[in-house]
């Protein structure tokens, strides 16, 4: 299924056929998870059916104590009263013994599908290509991992049991009713009619609320989570009113659609209880004149009126139960939606292991296009020589980073071939591609944790000599070393505690720690100062020296480092060169130069 699909599942416009692919994806997704557990799920559904049982019988129990066993009382035969009262402690015994036992089960199977669905989320989306990163939203996504599993959360631990123990609960007290009272039976089968008709109407209105419930939650929770991913462009462009007035918004269709689902339990629950009390109210009358009759006895009737009185009692909790139902279903349909998701950039079916790469890379024949219409880097040759730096400069939409995301392999071409030293990167083992080609971006990424921990994402078996070894090679040694505590300071969130130069020095180090064949830089120097580019420079003239390097970058400072300068334009490479005989030259490169150099002065 295509990111396309899974956004359109947020909107919920689906044709029939399309409904019935999703319901069906779910149930798969659903059978697999309840698979490894579906021993203890039998057991649970045995112990539910006998202590079901349990509680039934006790309406019968007190019937049989009061005709049989008070006669008997009053002829001095106390047998029967005493049996019928250790009877009815009895199944009283074994029914909390046994929901006890059931509650512990339950919660078991519970945790453990919950478990086993959260780990499928989050190693599925880590190996999710880059396409579906850039077009599912971080929000989403933490939608999945939060609301969506807390609905199913409560499905597993109250709903099923609703569900079951209500289900089995009304069919054990009908049968019991009908074989105790066949009359009184044929009462509650009438009253069946209207129960069914409501709960129809309720069913149908429901579906449509409880889905839009679930969109408005998780338009909530992706606005607040973007909000608070981007809250410095927030404040640095002053979007607080405009962002209050959308999550107001949101808000407020949230609240609207939860009050229209009040409303609807407003009608349902009043109406299960004048079903419920009109039928009791038949019984007793019915029953009252038998008694009188003597076609009935008096603990019977007593009986009828208890079992009619129960049989309602589950209704309202399985109304809840299909609250609960559509909003995991909902749920479920989202998640199975991520899950169904496939790489479009796959890990080969028969890898070719390359031990050592020399750093060769080629494009032949290669084009790329994120969508037939939008075509970006048009049919083209180039060979990078293992050990040579090169420059990729142009507009901004030329085509660099997506020509640097295909050597490293975040993409893979619409037609034509990307080698790495002679061997299709579609055929690359992928550990041997990703120690071979190492990305740097503008971004700059820290994790939690110290700032050691950090640099050795590239290398995680790395000594500490090393990790200052890299330090010192880029020129972040002396920066890491006024830290609180030097290497071991936590960078804190997404290294808020260090400047967005220190970041790219921190990655720098963590990239030339992994040593890479072919390293990348994508406008890596950006947030650098002067001073700490130049330090830069240094360091990279001389750990670029034994590697293909690939540097995309707008400031022709840095282009100087290069043996050799492409520059593109409309993803088609325009001149290709020496940086002194493009300069020299009077072609895009010269006047971009001069351009460059009448800056500084």
């Amino acid at each position: 299924m295509s990111v396309t699909g899974v956004a359109g599942e947020e909107r919920h416009d689906f044709t029939k056929d399309e409904s019935q692919q999703i319901r069906a994806r779910s149930l798969r997704l659903l059978g697999s998870l309840l698979r490894p557990v579906r021993a203890r799920l039998w057991l649970t559904m045995a112990i539910v059916v006998v202590s079901t049982a349990a509680q039934v019988a006790g309406p019968a129990l007190i019937a049989y104590g009061i005709d049989t066993g008070l006669p008997a009382l009053t002829q001095g035969d106390w047998m029967p009263v005493g049996l019928a009262g250790l009877a009815y402690l009895f199944t009283g015994i074994v029914g909390a013994f046994l929901i006890a036992w059931y509650i512990r089960l339950s919660a078991r199977i519970s945790q453990a599908v919950l478990l086993d669905l959260r780990t499928r989320i989050f190693l599925h989306t880590q190996k999710l290509s880059l396409e579906f990163h850039e077009s599912y939203t971080s929000g989403r996504i933490i939608s999945r991992q939060t609301s969506d599993l807390d609905a199913i959360r409560e499905l597993l631990d109250e709903g099923i049991n609703q569900l079951v123990r209500g289900v089995l609960y009304m069919a054990f007290t009908g049968i019991a009713l009908v074989v105790l009272d066949p009359v009184s039976g044929l009462v509650l089968v009438g009253a069946l009619v209207p129960l069914v008709i409501l709960t129809r109407w309720f069913q149908q209105r429901s579906q449509a609320l409880f889905r839009r419930s679930r969109v408005a939650s998780a338009k909530l929770i992706v606005q607040f989570v973007e909000t608070m991913t981007g809250i410095r462009a927030v404040q640095a462009f002053r979007t607080e009113r405009r962002n209050q007035k959308e999550f107001g918004r949101l808000v407020e269709d949230y609240r609207d659609v939860n009050a229209r689902v009040i409303q609807l339990f407003g009608i349902y629950d009043p109406g299960l209880i004048l079903i419920g009390n009109a039928t009791v109210a038949v019984v007793l009358l019915v029953g009252g004149f038998r008694v009188i009759d003597g076609g009935l006895a008096i603990g019977v009737l007593l009986a009828t009126l208890l079992y009619t009185r129960r049989f309602f009692d589950p209704m309202e909790d399985m109304a809840m139960f299909y609250n609960g139902y559509q909003s995991a279903a909902s749920a479920l349909e989202k998640i199975s939606g991520v899950l169904e998701e496939q790489p479009s950039v796959p890990d080969p079916a028969r890898p070719v292991d390359l031990w050592k790469a020399d750093g060769t890379v080629r494009f032949e024949r290669v084009e790329f296009a994120y969508t037939p219409e939008r075509v970006i880097l048009p049919r083209f040759d180039l060979t990078i020589p293992a050990g040579q730096t090169v420059a990729l400069v142009g507009s901004t939409g030329a085509g660099k980073s997506t020509l640097a995301k295909l050597i490293a392999r975040f993409y893979d071409p619409s037609d034509g071939v990307v080698e790495l030293d002679g061997v299709d990167l579609r055929q690359l083992h992928p550990k041997d591609l990703r120690r071979a080609i190492v990305m740097v971006t503008q971004e700059a990424y820290l994790f939690s944790g110290s700032v050691a921990d950090n640099i050795a994402l590239g290398k995680p078996d790395a000594t500490f000599d090393e990790i200052v070894a890299a330090a010192r090679a880029v020129g972040a040694h002396e920066f890491i070393e006024g830290l609180p505590n030097g290497y071991d300071t936590d960078v804190n969130k997404r290294g808020g505690r260090v400047s967005a130069g220190q970041r790219q020095l921190i990655s720098f180090a963590r990239a030339f720690l992994a040593d890479p064949a072919v390293l990348i830089l994508d406008e890596a120097t950006s947030s650098l100062d002067i001073p700490s580019e130049r330090a830069v420079q240094e360091g990279l003239q001389s750990l670029l020296a034994d590697r293909t390097a690939v540097i995309i970058a707008h400031r022709l400072s840095t282009v100087a480092i290069a043996d050799r300068v492409l520059v593109m334009e409309h993803g088609r490479i325009v001149e290709d060169g020496s940086p002194a005989e493009l300069i020299g030259g009077t072609g895009r490169f010269a006047a971009m130069h001069a351009a460059w150099r009448d800056s500084l002065v």
